[in-house]
């Protein structure tokens, strides 16, 4: 069943109004029509099951029938602060991380940085965000935040943070999990990742990360792009705290 995220007020008791681009999208590119189901989601966690009952150029009309909770949202809330990245790449991770369950996204400004940050590209980025949470079943949207420069992520992110860092040699990802993610003291529903450009970190972010309180951690003998290892590190993390693969 195709799955739709419009704003709660489209939905007024057990009648919801659909209008703007998903009335193509429904009408035109799926070709659905009277009598079709789909799932409409307001982006709180509810989700409902409706019947087309009226299609026009301008609106799509439909009756809710069933209304639950969405039980597919991690436990884990991960924020992954990733460096700016070039286009394709950025929206890589933007859509794969969502896919993957990723609550907040947020740009980070690095010394290394190639890419800069285009003022004309947020909306676009958020319709990818959008088409990868309908398509991945979730239950609410990523939310995709401003860019901000790397110290001052450090210090907003404060406490369960951790930065990938291809130089860490002490502190392996296996040995983060062991030692800080499950231990009683981490707080498990909220954890920041922190992931560099396409150059990596510099030593000197890293040394004024570690002054915040931000561990760095490595991800094994293999340096990964910039744009997987944040893939790599969420999934791993949120396999060991059994938010992925059951």
């Amino acid at each position: 069943m195709h799955r739709f995220f419009i704003p709660q007020e489209w939905i007024d008791g057990s009648q919801a109004c659909i209008v703007g681009n998903t009335v193509h999208q429904i009408r035109n590119v799926l070709r659905l029509g009277i009598d079709d189901h789909i799932t409409l989601l307001d982006n709180t966690g509810w989700q409902y099951v409706a019947a087309i009952t009226n299609v026009t150029k301008g609106d799509i009309e439909a009756k809710i029938e069933s209304k639950s909770f969405s039980q597919s949202e991690p436990r884990t809330r991960i924020t992954l602060y990733q460096a700016i990245l070039k286009k394709a790449r950025f929206e890589f991770v933007l859509q794969k991380c969502t896919e993957l369950g990723i609550a907040n996204f947020v740009p980070v400004l690095c010394t290394r940085c190639v890419a800069r940050w285009n003022l004309s590209k947020p909306e676009r980025w958020r319709q990818i965000i959008k088409e990868a949470a309908e398509q991945s079943q979730r239950g609410v949207l990523p939310t995709l935040h401003k860019p901000v420069r790397f110290i001052d992520a450090c210090k907003r992110a404060g406490a369960n943070s951790f930065v990938a860092w291809e130089e860490e040699n002490e502190t392996s990802i296996r040995g983060l999990l062991s030692k800080k993610l499950k231990s009683s003291h981490i707080n498990k529903s909220a954890i920041n990742i922190f992931i560099g450009p396409e150059g990596g970190f510099t030593p000197q972010e890293i040394e004024k990360a570690r002054a915040i309180g931000v561990t760095s951690f490595g991800l094994g003998k293999r340096v990964l792009r910039a744009e997987t290892a944040g893939l790599v590190a969420a999934s791993i993390i949120l396999y060991e705290l059994g938010d992925l693969g059951g």
